[in-house]
């Protein structure tokens, strides 16, 4: 692939980085080996039981695969001073647990849009899921199930949403990446609509731009972004078609900058709830208000996309303040500890989402993998919070915290 294809494909990052093939058939694990993907661990589902913190996962997952896949995951835009500030920035926070509360368990089950989950904690939608492990979404899906929580399908996770809706039968919402084609954009909804999807996640900070990527020049074989193409909708591709021209039509498949008018169309094309993912300050929050959004994501793509935006949990607290309360607000981004996940609550997040985790669990052991990272950051939040003395996630309030 030439210099310049390959760089109109970074900068469509997770749409146009898009990969996978369903079901890790004999024939895409030939197709993996010929481009240099090595099967994950985990396939059979056993646990990676040397794991007793998320941040275990990293290692066992550097193991499992390509240097370059690794990478893409784990790497972070440019200097990667959000990535990393987005992890330090929780660790600047500190907690003032009551003394003499008398709590010896915890609930932490809460709801968000209405749908009852078991802690405040989901899997956020995460580009090339099935680069990370063969059953890539489907294993994370049906984690999520077993855990009791919400799986945010990414629809550039290398499996089609309907592929995904069929893996388990828990909540899920499907983020999308918007389609230059409206009447593509529009099929995408009425199927995640038909497919038992409970709400729409627009990600508006579509792309990103990563040095570690540049450098290992990672791109997705032309099998696999003809399939995320088609399960898109883009079924006029096939496999005569060129390289080539699947990455030219790629370029120009996404509408990469919204406006209002977008949500005032998709709010007449759905009935779902919508939220909408990457605000970072109070005006921007207003701005989902006034579009009658159902919810908001806190978010800087994990610092993928442009170096320098703030931490997550540094703006969390005005985005809710600005909202006061007429829509619901979730984040992610730096999530490593169940005591990261009370300090979110703290401030004012229903719940959170994490994503290079889940990603590293599930290339450490599949299935069971993200089911451990889950059951990490649970056991984690239920000692912070007995620490501090909450029986319920609703008593966990901004007087625990110091910053």
């Amino acid at each position: 692939m030439d210099r310049r294809a390959f760089s109109q494909l970074l900068t469509l990052g997770a749409a146009g980085l898009t990969v996978g093939h369903a079901n890790g058939e004999a024939a895409i694990a030939a197709e993996d080996a010929e481009e240099g993907i090595a099967p994950a661990a985990g396939a059979n589902g056993d646990l990676p039981s040397s794991a007793v913190a998320v941040d275990d996962f990293i290692e066992l997952a550097r193991r499992n695969l390509p240097k370059a896949t690794f990478e893409y995951i784990t790497s972070g835009s440019e200097d990667e001073v959000t990535l990393r500030d987005n992890v330090d920035a929780f660790r600047r926070i500190r907690v003032l647990p009551p003394l003499l509360h008398g709590i010896e368990d915890a609930d932490l089950s809460t709801t968000v849009l209405g749908q009852k989950i078991s802690m405040p904690i989901m899997l956020a939608p995460v580009a090339v899921l099935r680069m990370a492990h063969p059953q890539g979404a489907l294993a994370a899906a049906r984690a999520a199930a077993e855990a009791g929580t919400i799986h945010v399908a990414g629809s550039s996770a290398g499996h089609s949403l309907e592929e995904i809706a069929e893996a388990a039968d828990g909540p899920k919402w499907l983020q999308i990446y918007v389609p230059a084609d409206r009447d593509i954009a529009s099929r995408l909804v009425r199927r995640a609509e038909q497919a038992g999807y409970r709400a729409i996640v627009v990600t508006v900070d579509l792309g990103e731009r990563k040095d570690a990527d540049l450098r290992n020049r990672f791109a997705p074989p032309k099998e696999m972004l003809l399939k995320h193409l088609r399960d898109i909708g883009f079924t006029q591709l096939t496999e005569q078609n060129t390289y080539d021209e699947i990455l030219a039509f790629n370029a120009s498949a996404w509408r990469i900058s919204l406006d209002a008018e977008f949500f005032e169309w998709l709010r007449k094309t759905t009935s779902l709830p919508i939220l909408i993912k990457g605000v970072l300050s109070p005006q921007a929050a207003k701005q989902a208000i006034e579009l009658g959004l159902n919810g908001l994501v806190v978010s800087n793509h994990g610092g993928r996309r442009l170096d320098g935006m703030p931490a997550t949990i540094d703006v969390l607290e005005n985005v809710v303040e600005a909202v006061d309360g007429r829509l619901e607000v979730l984040m992610d981004g730096g999530i490593r500890r169940g005591g990261d996940v009370l300090k979110a609550v703290a401030r004012g997040a229903k719940a959170v989402l994490i994503g290079r985790p889940q990603a590293w669990a599930l290339a450490a052991g599949g299935q069971a993998g993200v089911a451990q990272a889950l059951q990490i950051l649970r056991d984690e939040l239920t000692n912070a919070m007995v620490s501090c003395g909450c029986s319920k996630v609703e008593e966990i309030d901004a007087s625990l915290l110091m910053s």
